[in-house]
This record gives C-alpha cells, structure tokens and sequence, in this order.
C-alpha cells in the first residue's frame, strides 16, 4: 500500500494458506530449505493483502515431485512444479541462477544454486525479499527492505543484464511504478530508456496484460505518462505518439494537443475497467489522421470512424478478446454521440440507452469533458437522461411478434421488420401501452398503405 512503512516483522501475523504451510512443512521435514518468494512477501510489507503465495526451496524438481502424491512439471527444466494440494496449486521453484538468455524471456539453461544467489537473479530489489516462514522474518540479500522504506524500483544488480533476461521487465517496473507510486531509480530508469526498442521481441499478450494492469491502477496518468517518456510507447502502441503535438480547438481544448488531453481523460476515469481504459486511450487515435486547420478553426471530420478502424486494428494486434474488442471499438465510434442526445427523437434515445456498453460510454463522456474544457452541462444533462429512463425499468417483451403481422394481413419479408422496429420506437415514445393498441396501430398502418410510417404518432 502506497505511504506504508514497510518493517522486517510488521505488526499484524502474515496470514499463509494452509496449503502452503503443508508444503513447506512437507519440504522442511524431509531436510530441504524453504521460504515465502515474490510479490506476496512485498505486498504484505506494504500492508496490502497478499495475493500469490509461492514458495522457494532447495529441493530440486525431481525432490520435490517424489514428496507429494499430485505434482505437475509444468517447467521442471528450470526447477518450477505445481503441487496440488485439494483444490488448490501450490508453485514450488528450486532456487536457481539463470544461464544466457535465449530469447529475451528465457534464459538458455539453469543452475540449481543457494537462495542468495537465486535472489540476485530475480528482477526488482522489492520483488527479492524472501520470508522465513519458520521464524517470521524477512530474508534480504539485495537491499529490498532499504527501497520499500524509500519507495523505489531499483533493478537487482546491473539493469541493462536485466532487461536483456527477460525484455518485459521493462514494462513490469513501469506497472510497480505506477501501482505502487514509486519513483524508478535512475540507472534503472535509464537503462530502460537505452534498451526500449527490444520490447518488441515481447509477444502482444504479455504486453497488453502489463499495459492493462498499469492503466487500471489510481496512478494511471503518470503510467501513461511514463510508457510514452521511456520509449515504449512508440514500439507497441506509435499510434499514441502520433497524437503528441497535433493541435485542438483552444475554445474546447485549453489543455492542450492532443496526447495531453488524452491523458487527462484517462485520469479522471474511476475505478474503469480494462476496456473502458483502452477505450479511453484509443477514443482520439483517429485525430491526427483527420486534422484539418480551417480559417474558423481546426476540425477532426471523421475522426470517431477513423479511430474506431484503427482501435481494431490495435486491438487485433495486442490480442485482445472478440468481446473485448468488439466494446473498445464501440466506445471509441460512439463517443461523439452525446451532442446529438438532447435532440434525438425519445425513441432513437431510447435505443442508444439500451445499448449495452452505454453505461461505460457515458462514463467516458465525463472524464472526455473534465479532460478538456470542464463543462458538464451536456454530461449532467444526457446522465439525467439516462437515468429517467434506468427508472422505466428494463425492456418487456415484445406486444406483438412476425406471426401477429402476418394474422394481420402482411407478408413475410423486410417490410415485416421495419414495422416490428416502428412499433417498438412507438412503445418507447408510449404512443401505444398494450397487445391491444398495438395491433390497433399496426392496422392503421396497413390500411393506410403498409409502410410504418403511413400516418402520424411515431
């Protein structure tokens, strides 16, 4: 938890899994060392609830496998076995020391070695705390007590060496950086400056995971802010960077280009979600490709549509779900709608509000405005709106199906259809309230010629 202080023996019990204790009791009683590693040693220091429990010990894989009746060897050639424990997996690694670095995540080969050495090899000084589980203490051999207490990401040894392990830590230091508000120390900071342009052999998932996890967090602003000042940015995302120094309409946009009013938007979103943050990213990506400087003034004509192509191109690209694509490209085509709310017919707003990503687009209608001139008129307004007719309650089914219109006299076929959605819209608008009156307007219509909109009412 950012603004803690992080001491070798807090005052509140590290709460293990019983799980975990089984197997590191399992692995101490057969003659083998065993300790709490990573993020969960970390996190409790900082006061916030562990999440991942792993444990390191000296008993190599094939140890470790012959002790407990259910393992798997999911990377036994570098010294990692589940334990399956009920339900519950429990990751064992060997304390090892990397060899080479074959791909820029894996290193070529391992060896088996103490847990000093198997810290230094590890990425981050807070993320190389060990705890002894048996005496209750924290286990430092690389200066990580020292950088919780002054809130700082330092690499463990040489940060080029690294980097060069394992290319995505680049990213990871930028995450803690941001989830924890932690300043980057400088040589790790400049090391990930010098070797930026690597990340591309990372594949797409690992970085849109790291990118995701950064966005989210309270301190996005600033992780965004970074990913774009240490190069980054423009290996896997250029798009944004395009947006840097193209110009906005100062009586709508006193921020500033188009780079700095985007990461506004995203810091005044609360608590988004992955899609509603990429949505936010990517909703003026369309801008500099439509940037017209008339006499009046500079336009973007077209940029939603634009934007929209490109947020699935982006998204293909980083590998994201269908379904995740399919509501990212929805928020970025549809974030102009809101002009055209107050004076859309009751029916056609009725609509937009049913559509089912609305809620996360009127929420990046707000930040969209206090990322920019800070007027909430239209926003209050078109939020008043919607929740009017939150308090209609949910759609009911429909009053009448393509068999009724058939009963009625029409033929099957798309004039079927359109008088289906006429009669709908009217619903909307309470011009008609029940089976009865529906079918009512439904005659009418067809009297009067066939087309929904024979007469007046919709």
């Amino acid at each position: 938890m950012p603004g803690s202080t992080p001491k070798a023996k807090p005052d509140f019990p590290l709460e293990i899994p019983e799980e975990v204790r089984q197997v590191h009791e399992t692995l101490t009683a057969a003659g083998h060392r065993s300790v709490l590693a990573g993020g969960a040693v970390r996190d409790y220091l900082l006061g916030s609830p562990p999440m991942d429990f792993d444990l390191a010990t000296s008993a190599v894989p094939e140890e470790v496998d012959q002790l407990f009746q259910k393992t798997v060897l999911v990377g036994a050639q570098f010294g990692v076995v589940k334990v399956l424990i009920g339900d519950v997996e429990v990751e064992v690694a060997t304390f090892r020391a990397d060899i080479g670095s074959a791909d820029g995540r894996h290193p070529e080969a391992v060896r088996f070695t103490d847990e000093k050495e198997d810290a230094l090899r590890r990425d981050f000084t807070i993320n190389g705390l060990f705890w002894d589980i048996d005496s209750e203490e924290v286990v430092d051999h690389v200066g990580g007590l020292i950088d919780l207490e002054k809130g700082i990401i330092r690499a463990i040894g040489n940060p080029v060496e690294r980097f060069r392990e394992d290319r995505l830590r680049m990213m990871r230091a930028i995450r803690f950086s941001t989830v924890l508000d932690f300043p980057i120390d400088e040589k790790t900071w400049q090391a990930i400056i010098e070797e930026s342009a690597f990340v591309k052999d990372v594949s797409s998932e690992r970085i849109r995971t790291e990118l995701e996890k950064t966005l989210i967090s309270p301190h996005r602003k600033k992780g965004y802010e970074m990913l774009s000042d240490s190069g980054l940015m423009k290996v896997f995302l250029p798009e944004i960077e395009e947006m840097k120094d193209v110009q906005q309409p100062p009586q709508h946009h006193p921020e500033g280009d188009v780079h700095v009013h985007t990461g506004l938007v995203i810091h005044h979103l609360e608590d988004p979600s992955p899609t509603l943050v990429m949505g936010a990213l990517l909703h003026d990506v369309g801008k500099p490709g439509t940037f017209e400087e008339a006499p009046d003034r500079i336009r973007f004509h077209g940029h939603d549509e634009l934007g929209a192509k490109m947020s699935e191109e982006i998204c293909e690209r980083l590998k994201f779900s269908r379904k995740q694509q399919d509501r990212i490209v929805y928020l970025v085509r549809r974030h102009l709608v809101f002009m055209n709310v107050p004076n859309m017919r009751l029916a056609t707003r009725y609509r937009l509000f049913e559509e089912e990503g609305f809620q996360e687009l009127l929420d990046l209608c707000k930040a969209d405005c206090l990322g920019s001139h800070g007027d909430m008129s239209l926003y209050e307004t078109c939020k008043q709106m919607y929740e009017e007719w939150q308090a209609l309650g949910p759609p009911t089914e429909p009053l009448l199906q393509g068999r009724d219109l058939i009963a009625l006299g029409m033929k099957p076929g798309p004039g079927m259809g359109a008088m289906l959605e006429a009669l709908d819209d009217a619903r909307r608008e309470s011009v008609i309230t029940d089976k009865e009156s529906a079918t009512q307007w439904v005659k009418d219509r067809l009297s009067a010629g066939g087309s929904p909109e024979s007469s007046e009412g919709i």
